[in-house]
């Protein structure tokens, strides 16, 4: 399924065009090949005092659902740049990424599908505040984790985490 009907680089119809047993809309002037892929995403997971971080969104999709704090690649990012940048915008906090945590496929974002990278980070400056497309953003103890996740590479990501480093859960006692 492609979004354009003309080519973005030069204005002719595209023609129907299978590739690779795929769907690629190519133009007959510029030889332009409409590659539908998926977008680029990164967001951080991070923990404090044994609790995780999440926001709540305030804009379409999924108005009101739960998130681990991500979005969108810009042109000019890395996807650690994007995490450390989505973490800020939605929740005024500083990180530093300590290390890759997951890389997710999301094919249910109606927007597009998406490729999530997940980093662990840990909390560096600022003061927790819900900004941006974030209604909220709150710790979270794995017992408390609100059932309306948004999206399925988040509710995977969140799975993942209980299952295979639920010490993180844990709250230390020094």
């Amino acid at each position: 399924m492609t979004l354009f009907k003309y080519c973005p680089m030069c204005g002719y119809s595209l023609l129907d065009n299978i590739e690779e047993n795929l769907e690629r809309p190519l133009c007959p002037n510029c030889s332009f090949v409409h590659y539908h892929n998926p977008a680029p995403a990164a967001g951080c997971v991070v923990f404090e005092k044994g609790k995780l971080l999440m926001v709540e969104r305030a804009h379409p999709p999924y108005i009101g659902d739960w998130t681990i704090p991500a979005g969108f690649m810009e042109w000019d990012e890395s996807p650690a740049q994007t995490a450390v940048r989505e973490l800020k915008e939605e929740t005024n906090l500083d990180v530093r990424i300590t290390e890759i945590f997951e890389v997710y496929n999301g094919n249910d974002d109606p927007r597009t599908n998406a490729i999530m990278v997940l980093y662990f980070a840990d909390v560096i400056g600022g003061v927790l505040e819900a900004a941006d497309d974030a209604g909220q953003a709150r710790f979270f103890a794995l017992e408390d984790i609100p059932q309306n996740i948004a999206f399925e590479s988040h509710r995977q990501a969140i799975a993942d985490l209980k299952a295979n480093h639920s010490h993180r859960f844990k709250i230390d006692a020094d």
